[in-house]
């Protein structure tokens, strides 16, 4: 019988080899009722916007910037590898990558990647709650 992420470690080094495609998170296990994912990540992501929940990123490898419309005005936060940031419920984000990035995303259950409200999202995002590991 095969491993389950109940019972098993999962290795997110192995999680992450297992896909190529960008702005596609994979789940790789679950807290209560939140999926932690895994992404591969470069280039632009769209703006967004999660009405409510706030959205955690950990950079496992790369660099994120993430583009935040506040009411202060807009400005960008950088990510390099090791570095952990929150985007609180309700503000406008868009990530960006400037190289190839792999991202750790804390978020409930069902979440879409593209959030309640968000400018046109292009080919190459995949707007999903995330994919199962193959």
């Amino acid at each position: 019988m095969e491993p389950t992420p109940l019972t098993e470690p999962i290795s997110l080094t192995a999680a992450l080899a297992s896909f190529s495609e960008r702005w596609s998170p994979r789940i790789v296990t679950a807290v209560n009722d939140y999926d932690v994912r895994v992404a591969k990540v470069e280039g632009e992501h769209v703006w967004h916007a999660h009405d409510h929940t706030d959205e955690f990123f950990l950079v496992l490898d790369g660099e994120l910037h993430i583009g935040l419309r506040e009411p202060a005005g807009e400005r960008t936060v950088v990510l390099p590898k090791g570095s952990v940031f929150t985007v609180p419920r309700g503000v406008e984000h868009k990530p960006y990558a400037p190289v190839p990035t792999q991202i750790l995303l804390f978020e409930p259950t069902g979440t879409l990647t593209v959030g309640d409200r968000h400018d046109p999202v292009p080919g190459h995002v995949d707007a999903t709650t995330g994919h199962a590991l193959p």
